[in-house]
């Protein structure tokens, strides 16, 4: 039986599952979790990489153990992080967390050698203060970027040191802010004006790409070989493939962040869509995901962690049991990385909460947040649409998911849980022709996993 392999990394924990294709079904395995999340060095935030890449294979090391080694492997991260490498490969420092507050400079520098306006229209990239853009500008005015010789999507790096074979992948490049929406390669005019080296930005892959076999040191460390092949390595690009969407039906992408948003063939970079903020990243077969960044589950995240770890249902029993009547605007950067989430919130609404009002505030925020960024994609879109389909861990919130329903007026289907690693499967599958197109592939899933209506 031929088996795949998903490497699923969040900002918050990885996952390994195993999936293949049996009777018309496809069946899942997990065989392997660990913990993520940024390390505090100095006044900066950082990802441990090395660590990152002990856990990939210690995964693969252990799906060899459980008798399910893989044919073929697929890695998927989140975005808009990157390794940069020196002339002998090795990794310069360790890779900055999108959290860390180092663009706060270098977005105006940016901003006056390319205006964002310029630099919408050519990418169709919603502004976020944390793009691969502003990040990269800072690598060039600490000089760390003289020292690179390749620059690689945290997945591509992952994908290098497996095989040796170093491919820039479509779907997170377009996340940088630097790829062309109509030529779908990177926009040249946008590196030359910042000042990058340009041999940096190599030719992009489609997901379904071949990257190459596991080296020789790795197969002896895990015992075995495998293909590793790209499937959607941002791993939002992934989770949507794997919506059952009928038609233009829209999605939320609901884990740490939330992407609302529906599938597009072209990019829309109008004034209305500029100033709505939405973004337009890719997807396979060069289309596009025209979808705007919530801040998501993160702000429960955050106050669970504060709350020591108490379960989400008991979250939501707490939220429930509220009636207060606040608000805050949830993609306030304020909120990208406070020292105390709880104490945060009520400085933002301007008196101090108890802690079932905190997640109230949370929750009722989340909903709202939804609810204008649909009247938005309404708008923009020209289209009135009646579903939302919410896919991701985030589907399995109830009480998110009820007050969903009732800020938007849609009817909420929610499933698959697993849409992530479902979707990096499917690409796999897809790639090596054991299904033939997307959407057999949706086909697939939807008799595969649940899918639920919000009663």
């Amino acid at each position: 039986m031929k088996r795949f392999l998903a490497i699923d990394i969040g900002a918050s924990s990885g996952r390994h599952i195993v999936g293949w294709l049996e009777d018309g079904k496809l069946n899942l395995k997990e065989v392997y979790r660990f913990e993520n999340g940024p390390k505090q060095i100095g006044d900066h935030l950082y990802w441990d990489a090395e660590r990152l890449f002990r856990e990939v294979v210690n995964g693969l090391r252990v799906a060899k153990e459980q008798g399910v080694a893989p044919s073929y492997i697929g890695i998927d991260t989140w975005a808009v992080d990157y390794a940069l490498l020196d002339e002998e490969d090795k990794l310069i420092d360790d890779i900055f967390c999108y959290r860390d507050k180092r663009t706060e400079v270098p977005v105006s520098r940016v901003h006056k050698l390319i205006c964002f306006e310029d630099l919408y229209a050519k990418t169709g990239i919603q502004y976020q203060p944390f793009n691969t853009i502003y990040q990269l500008y800072s690598d060039k005015m600490s000089r760390k970027l003289c020292k690179a010789t390749s620059f690689l999507m945290l997945p591509d790096w992952l994908n290098f040191r497996l095989t040796g074979v170093k491919k820039q992948e479509y779907t997170n490049a377009t996340s940088t802010g630097m790829v062309n929406a109509q030529t779908h390669t990177w926009d040249e005019e946008i590196i030359a004006a910042l000042g990058f080296n340009k041999n940096l930005f190599g030719e992009l892959s489609q997901p379904g790409t071949i990257v190459g076999e596991l080296t020789q040191e790795i197969q002896k460390v895990v015992g075995f070989n495998a293909t590793v092949i790209l499937p959607a390595t941002h791993d939002t690009a992934s989770a949507v493939l794997a919506a059952p969407l009928d038609g233009q039906t829209p999605y939320i992408s609901s884990g740490t962040w939330s992407l609302l948003g529906v599938e597009q063939s072209f990019a829309h970079t109008d004034e209305s869509s500029l100033k709505a903020n939405y973004s337009n990243e890719g997807s396979i077969n060069y289309g596009f995901r025209y979808q705007k960044n919530i801040m998501g589950l993160w702000m429960l995240q955050n106050a669970r962690k504060e709350l020591r770890n108490i379960s989400f249902p008991e979250l939501a029993n707490l939220a429930r049991a509220s009636d207060i009547s606040d608000r805050v605007d949830v993609n306030d950067n304020r909120f990208l990385a406070p020292k105390s989430m709880i104490k945060e919130i009520s400085d933002a609404v301007g008196k101090k909460l108890g802690v079932a009002s905190t997640l109230r505030v949370i929750y009722e925020s989340l909903a709202q947040s939804y609810k204008k960024a649909i009247e938005e994609l309404e708008a923009n879109t020209g289209k009135t649409y009646s579903t939302l389909n919410i896919i991701g861990g985030g589907s399995r919130d109830r009480f998110l998911n009820e007050l969903t329903a009732n800020a938007t007026g849609k009817k909420i289907i929610t499933g698959p849980v697993e849409a992530t690693a479902i979707g990096n499967l499917a690409m796999q599958m897809i790639g090596v022709g054991d299904i033939k197109d997307l959407s057999k592939a949706r086909s697939i899933i939807k008799q595969s996993f649940d899918i639920n209506e919000v009663e």
